[in-house]
């Protein structure tokens, strides 16, 4: 089913699911007790080329029915290529010790669905078995071998566990390595577990130490920043994982004429470097379609860079590749630098690729980070997810950091019509600025024709109110820093007239004023480190009433400067006009926010929310 631009919209902006409560809770409230693990065994055994075998024993208990759909299948994602996969048992075990085997038939592989379309990524797969009559009270239980016969980086290993959120009773890892191959480790919630080894190797075990989870908030850093994890890897130093990682990936970049033609071609009439780079850079964000392989099962080594540029597809790490290609034959210097693409914003001590997931391009000379294979951002921008981001330069080894914040503006102007019964007209214009633009346009251009046409009744029935109108999408095909868009509706119940009444100060239309202090202000109180993005909105309302309603009072101004949140609102009567102007910054050090930064915000966020839910008193006659 589409998604409706409201949600959409909402979603570029980083805002969360309302719900959250002041009311005080248990300590442990991130226990899922849906369903226990009874067992998950997880043992490599690796060779000195990097090769492995790997066996997965998992059982669990399913307590609740709800736990019945999602776990009533196991997906194992693999690569054609690289993995061997066998020996899949998988059995449905009943309260009173029945075992119910998984038929041939409920065992299916298949292509990853991302990769579907994309012959280069064949090798990407998917083996989904199915659980035979499982209800609640049920055991699942599978076990599977899979022998991975070339390594992703030859003579090296690595690899990233973290908890999930559920009772665990056995959670054991066990890494059996070659007496010549160290295993370097970053424990968090894991303790070591001492081993016997045969001769010529050494073996590793950790076991998940059980406990308490505590609930993830909204925004907060990936649990993988402060939970319970483990990262285990050959490789000494994050300069190694660097080394490997261009030793590949440099020959592939290779400058065909094909790639010098294009590269002229896009250049041509343009003069400095940075307006090179980043019309090269739109070029391949527009022109190359993106496959969201992850690592692993779509390999790590980028195509060759005249590839991708034949077939017109590729992953993160090919769009990467065909940019410094590009770049070189426009004579810029560039390499590939591997981040995080969720919000992981910390790094282990042990290199791991489960943390550098994503590659985007560096060039150097102009301090400029670019990902050709964001559909959500243009070229100069990083996707919001990029921000703030430890990074691995793969030409140098060296560790840097992706700017905390880039120029990103929201600005509304609505003018509304009160009528004497209440009946309310509204005309809106959104406009988005710097990094926002491309953002809200793909969000528009990815919401389906017949969603777009109910926009405005779906966003008055989020703000109580029933009614309709038309959405104007604006310029779709356009680019550049500004993107306008807008709406005029009618409210058959604005106001609740006649009769004394508060009419609204404030409309939440896509990610304003208003939902950007809710969202920041979600959580009562916080333990974890939360993202604080960089915000910069400012709302005008012009609110008239009709002959016959008269305008009883008004809401006082405010000013706030405090804990990095400036926020201003003032309220000017002029006739029969009331108009409502609102603006909102917040600017910190770098792109995350701890609890102790939380807590400086929390009142002014109290008093902007009262502001925001204050009312203009009226009255007929």
């Amino acid at each position: 089913m589409p998604t409706c631009l409201a949600a959409v919209l909402s979603a570029l902006l980083l805002l969360a699911d309302t719900g959250a409560s002041a009311a005080p809770t248990p300590a442990d409230t991130g226990t899922d007790p849906s369903i226990v693990i009874d067992k998950y065994l997880q043992h490599y055994v690796v060779e000195t080329d990097g090769s492995y075998r790997l066996t997965v024993d998992n059982v669990k208990t399913l307590v609740l029915a709800r736990a019945v759909q999602a776990h009533s299948q196991y997906v194992i994602s693999y690569n054609a290529g690289l993995d061997e996969l066998g020996e899949v048992q998988a059995f449905t075990i009943k309260p009173d010790g029945r075992r119910i085997a998984a038929p041939p038939q409920q065992v299916n592989d298949q292509s990853d669905p991302a990769a579907s379309d994309a012959p280069m990524f064949q090798d990407a797969r998917l083996k989904i078995i199915t659980f035979s009559e499982v209800a609640a009270g049920d055991q699942v239980a599978i076990r599977y071998v899979l022998t991975r016969k070339k390594a992703l980086f030859p003579g090296h290993f690595e690899d990233l566990s973290s908890s999930q959120f559920y009772a665990s009773k056995q959670f054991h890892l066990i890494y059996d390595m070659p007496a010549s191959m160290t295993l370097y480790a970053d424990a968090a919630g894991f303790a070591a577990v001492p081993a016997a080894s045969a001769a010529g190797r050494q073996v590793y075990q950790w076991n998940y130490v059980s406990g308490p989870n505590r609930r993830i908030e909204s925004d907060s850093v990936s649990y993988l920043d402060y939970g319970k994890r483990l990262a285990v890897s050959t490789f000494p130093n994050y300069a190694a994982l660097a080394r490997a990682y261009h030793a590949h990936a440099k020959t592939q970049a290779a400058v065909t004429p094909a790639i010098a033609a294009l590269a002229r071609e896009v250049t041509a009439g343009i003069d400095t470097p940075r307006a090179k780079a980043l019309a090269l850079s739109e070029w391949v964000r527009r022109q190359i379609r993106h496959v969201a392989v992850p690592v692993g099962t779509g390999g790590v080594v980028p195509h060759a860079a005249a590839t991708v540029l034949e077939n017109r597809y590729g992953n993160a790490r090919d769009h990467a590749i065909l940019l410094q290609a590009l770049l070189g034959a426009a004579g810029i210097d560039s390499g590939a630098a591997l981040v995080n693409a969720s919000n992981a914003y910390r790094l282990p001590d042990a290199p791991t690729l489960g943390i550098l997931n994503h590659v985007i391009t560096h060039i150097p000379a102009l301090a400029l980070f670019l990902d050709a294979s964001s559909d959500a951002v243009e070229a100069g921008y990083l996707p919001s997810a990029l921000l703030g981001k430890p990074v691995l330069l793969a030409a140098t080894g060296k560790l840097a950091h992706t700017p905390s914040m880039q120029p990103e503006a929201n600005r509304m102007l609505a003018r509304v019509e009160v009528g004497r019964n209440g009946r309310g007209v509204l005309e809106v214009v959104r406009t988005a600025g710097g990094a926002l633009a491309e953002a809200y346009r793909q969000a528009v251009r990815d919401t389906a024709p017949a969603e777009r046409a109910r926009f405005v009744e779906r966003m008055l029935e989020a703000l109580g109110q029933h009614g309709d109108g038309s959405f104007d999408a604006g310029l779709l095909d356009g680019a550049g820093d500004e993107y306008r868009m807008g709406f005029a509706g009618v409210s058959d119940n604005l106001a609740d007239l006649p009769g004394p009444a508060g009419v609204a100060t404030s409309f939440n239309f896509w990610g304003g004023t208003g939902e950007s202090v809710d969202a920041m202000a979600e959580e009562a109180r916080r333990t974890q480190d939360f993202i604080c993005p960089a915000l910069d909105s400012a709302d005008e309302t012009v609110i008239t009433f009709a002959p016959g309603i008269r305008i009883v009072a008004l809401p006082k101004a405010l000013s706030l400067n405090q804990a990095g949140l400036s926020y201003q609102a003032s309220y000017a009567r002029q006739g029969k006009r009331v108009l409502v102007t609102r603006s909102l910054r917040f600017r910190h050090a770098g792109r995350t926010c701890t609890p102790a930064d939380y807590l400086r915000m929390r009142a002014p966020l109290e008093r902007m929310q009262r502001d925001l839910r204050s009312r203009i008193i009226v009255k007929t006659g």
